[in-house]
């Protein structure tokens, strides 16, 4: 379990033997005008077979990453260009649209809202995907369905709360253990 998150491995192993496409999170640094500082941003990028998967090396948080010499060869969600938040047109261009995305979480309440690491990858992933969509000429995009995964250790009380900023982003369903799901 990478930094206190459960592993989603065999899903992503079962999700590629059933031939579905599958997308991992890759962080990297944007490109930034010589006036600003370069920052680093998350795409999702494909995964190519259950192999390719099992031969990412894990990052600094535990999560198998595919390598920067490999992401040339991969389909990158957010298009071309992704890395490049401010350019809009690249955002759009060649644009893969995603049906589900498991969130990382260190705690959940139940009102749906989740706590991270605290970089923000997720949110501001999030907001770049549905701008790209905000541009996409395509009647039937949508956001993708957001689901976390949860030990019951990791969701506080009822009456409890997730401290939420104004770019967090709600799950639509967490999974707890054996428990109901929770839905919105």
């Amino acid at each position: 379990m990478p930094k206190g998150e459960l592993a989603t491995g065999p899903i992503v192993t079962e999700a590629l033997s059933q031939g579905k496409e599958v997308y991992v999170p890759y962080i990297h640094k944007a490109a930034a005008t010589p006036s600003e500082a370069s920052t680093s941003v998350m795409d999702m990028v494909s995964l190519h077979t259950k192999e390719d998967f099992e031969g990412l090396e894990a990052d600094p948080w535990g999560i198998p990453t595919p390598s920067e010499p490999s992401i040339a060869g991969r389909k990158r969600c957010l298009g071309k260009r992704a890395f490049d938040p401010q350019t809009l047109e690249d955002v759009r261009e060649g644009m893969q649209h995603l049906d589900v995305i498991v969130m990382p979480g260190m705690a959940f309440d139940r009102r749906l809202a989740r706590l991270g690491h605290g970089k923000g990858y997720y949110d501001s992933f999030l907001s770049r995907y549905e701008q790209g969509l905000g541009a996409s000429t395509d009647s039937e995009s949508k956001m993708p369905f957001l689901v976390g995964l949860a030990l019951e250790e990791q969701v506080l009380p009822e009456g409890k709360e997730v401290p939420e900023g104004p770019y967090d982003w709600r799950l639509d369903a967490l999974v707890i253990g054996d428990q109901p799901i929770l839905r919105r």
